[in-house]
């Protein structure tokens, strides 16, 4: 069982510690060897970049121009990415644990451990005590290869991605509706909308770049709506702010598609010829006047009016939506709420008419693609399907009844932990002690276990729970695809080789299936060679890559799945012969219900929590906490909290407050600000330990995506008697509470 001991020397040892400059600083004089052509590691947008080497080192960067997403345009994560290649925290060697300390081990002597160890619990345990947890920040090859390293190289059925905290609503939501799992339009049609839809997205500072489509559409006469419980800088500059009530999604859409029924701007022929369902969903969304939406959410009638004729009567419009609509445990109805509304007018398939969900992680639409969600086998197949099992048992192999049955989300995996049933654990890309909620059930878990091994390149919360860590690489080590927010699959290009004695991801699966005796099965060289398998894998699925090379992802700038043959160059618009991955090739409408977060305001817990990203961060901040430009911008979270709830709590601006919730309580500064609503406060969730807002969450589920509801839960808020000063807005800035008192 492995608990943190000697965290105090964990952090002197690994981190996180601030680092601002290349490697010798910041010389005039330097000579650079190669610039490569890759892309940023962090968000879906993928902008591309060129990494600047000397002396196989990565000591700058330059944007790319030729890249029609950024076109030479960066966020501040992106300027300050290169920054992570070679900081001081890199882990470098293999660390075993002995009496709570991590000591330097050979690669040898680490495998052979994990090795031992895995066959142990698998020989007392059986097959499925072992679990997988990957990401979605690796290429599409590694997801590929987790997959398969779960089901083939372990036997194991429990593997899953950490996309489950952020995509699976929407992945649901448009199979039911579509069939297919992807965004409808490209980023290039944004700009022919003349009225876009943005729903729960802070696009300003998730996604930055993305704001030049945006502003694009603007320059050309366009309107935007924007659902968001803030005031947030997207909103700020759309033409209509929807301020619902967080978990009040469902009402609202239903709301918006009441008007567009009423004041009758449906489109009657699209949706006799290409729909199914529509009656049920119309008398679903009848009942949802504007007044009976605004009682619900909060949001006055006639701005659901003017949303509905605004959307209704444009001739072009798109939908757009991201965490804020599909963190929730009714997700999955907030999603098709808004799919309905995009049905009922026939505003899809065509130039500025269409539909997509605002990815969230770098490679979160590739990483949901290719097999290591607890439910799919590569090319979006379903793991249930007879058919779909039988060809990637072909593709692999091994016989069918060698491929596990479907597992459970990674949130359920940890339930399983606590309950026994999973005995050892290996993760990479994710760091679970940030990102899952209700981190301190998550603490639980991970102690109990017998084994645990981490793959990552930093030490982050979740490593420190390991038994071994395995030290992986950066972005900028190895080579690989993945496939940006509007599916357009990129070329992430190798620019040195992997420092110290790390190895990549890659090897590393492959190496542990080897010495579990199924190395026949993993006999890769590189990334092309696991590329050029994925491609058979996905081949006749609905994430078919099959007509892809690395050659011609590079020569177009990126290829837009499906491209089935070698002849196509992809598919950038979906669904433009109104042909849709459903059995009878028509889309499905979905009568919702409204049905609330699973926790509302009481005496005790007065408030709704919401949380989400800011600018200067990103996921768990395991990168971004030790960037000394990110953190001088934001150094720790915060609570948003109205001036007058402010006022009745007697709270000030910068003072340190407590805020609880039924699972855990956490002292943040407060920042008072009139951009949210009155009955909501708003915590950024990139930070750990006591600074972690997971600590407050609700771990309730989507019954269909499994998704955790991060984005609503009863919350109170309590006075605290300190002396302390709040770090935001002073001079020293630091990672978290503790290295901001050692003066680091």
């Amino acid at each position: 069982m492995s608990k943190v001991q000697n965290l105090e020397k964990i952090l002197d040892e690994f981190g996180p510690h601030l680092h601002d400059a290349p490697d010798e600083g910041w010389l005039a004089d330097r000579v650079i060897d190669r610039m490569v052509p890759t892309h940023c590691p962090y968000c879906g947008v993928q902008c591309g970049i060129n990494l600047l080497v000397e002396n196989e080192k990565v000591v700058g960067f330059e944007p790319r121009y030729d890249f029609p997403v950024n076109d030479g345009r960066l966020c501040p994560k992106g300027v300050t990415a290169y920054l992570q290649v070679h900081h001081p925290d890199r882990l470098t060697h293999p660390l075993i644990k002995r009496n709570g300390n991590f000591e330097k081990a050979s690669w040898d002597e680490a495998l052979d451990l994990v090795v031992a160890k895995f066959k142990e619990i698998q020989a007392k345990y059986g097959k499925n005590a072992l679990g997988v947890y990957s990401g979605s920040s690796l290429t599409t090859e590694k997801t590929y290869l987790a997959g398969k390293f779960a089901r083939v190289g372990l036997g194991t059925k429990y593997v899953d991605y950490n996309g489950r905290l952020c995509m699976v609503s929407a992945g649901a939501g448009n199979y039911k509706a579509f069939g297919v799992d992807r965004a409808a339009n490209p980023w290039s049609d944004i700009p022919m909308a003349e009225v876009l839809i943005i729903a729960g997205s802070n696009c300003a500072e998730t996604f930055p770049i993305l704001n030049k489509f945006l502003w694009q559409q603007r320059d050309n006469g366009g309107r935007w709506i924007i659902v968001d419980p803030r005031a947030t800088a997207t909103a700020r500059q759309g033409d209509l702010h929807l301020q619902l009530k967080p978990g009040t999604d469902v009402a609202v859409a239903n709301g918006i598609l009441n008007v567009i029924i009423r004041e009758g701007l449906i489109d009657n022929d699209f949706i006799a010829a290409h729909t199914n369902d529509w009656e049920a969903a119309r008398a679903a969304a009848e009942k949802f006047t504007p007044d009976v939406a605004s009682q619900i959410s909060g949001v006055p009638a006639e701005k659901i009016v003017a949303a509905g004729q605004l959307y209704g009567r444009a001739k072009t419009g798109m939908i757009m939506h991201a965490r804020g609509i599909e963190h929730h445990s009714n997700g999955v109805d907030n999603v098709l709420s808004y799919i309905n509304i995009v049905l009922a007018t026939g505003k899809i398939g065509s130039a500025g008419r269409g539909y997509g969900t605002i990815t969230g992680q770098g490679n979160g639409q590739g990483g949901r693609e290719m097999g290591q969600k607890a439910d799919q086998l590569p090319g979006q197949r379903s793991i249930s399907d007879p058919e779909h099992r039988k060809y990637i048992c072909e593709v692999w192999g091994i016989s069918e009844d060698e491929l596990p049955e479907a597992g459970v989300s990674v949130v359920e995996m940890f339930d399983k932990m606590r309950e026994g049933e999973v005995k050892g654990f290996i993760s990479l890309c994710n760091n679970g002690m940030v990102s899952l909620p209700d981190v301190n059930r998550i603490r639980q878990s991970l102690e109990g276990l017998e084994f645990n091994v981490n793959i990552d390149f930093l030490m982050s919360e979740a490593s420190r729970y390991a038994d071994v860590i395995l030290p992986g690489t950066s972005w900028a080590e190895d080579e690989g695809v993945t496939a940006s927010a509007e599916a357009r699959v990129i070329k992430i290009n190798k620019a040195i080789e992997p420092i110290g004695d790390s190895r990549t991801d890659w090897w590393i699966l492959c190496e542990i299936a080897k010495r579990m005796g199924r190395g026949e099965f993993f006999k890769f060289s590189g990334p092309r060679d696991i590329f050029d398998e994925m491609r058979v894998a996905s081949k006749g699925g609905k994430a078919d890559y099959y007509g892809m090379s690395y050659e011609k992802i590079e020569r177009q700038n990126g290829v837009m799945w499906p491209c089935p043959t070698e002849e196509s160059t992809g598919t950038p618009r979906m669904f433009e012969d109104f042909k849709f991955y459903l059995p009878d090739g028509k889309a499905k409408f979905h009568p919702i219900e409204y049905k609330g977060p699973k926790e509302v305001p009481d005496e005790e817990y007065p408030l709704i929590l919401t949380t989400g990203r800011v600018v200067y961060q990103y996921l768990s901040g395991n990168q971004t906490r030790r960037i000394g430009f990110l953190v001088q911008q934001c150094p720790e979270p915060y609570v948003e909290i109205h001036p007058e709830t402010a006022a009745k709590l007697g709270i000030s601006d910068g003072e340190r407050v407590k805020v609880l919730s039924r699972r855990g309580e956490g002292v943040f500064p407060a920042l008072v600000v009139s951009t949210i609503r009155r009955d909501t406060i708003f915590i950024p969730y990139h930070w750990g330990e006591q600074q972690a807002a997971n600590q407050l969450t609700n771990p309730a589920l989507d019954p269909v995506s499994k998704i955790p509801e991060y984005k609503a839960c009863s919350a109170r808020i309590e006075k605290i008697h300190s002396r302390e000063l709040p770090i935001l807005g002073t001079a020293r800035k630091g990672t978290s509470q503790s290295e901001v008192q050692r003066g680091k």
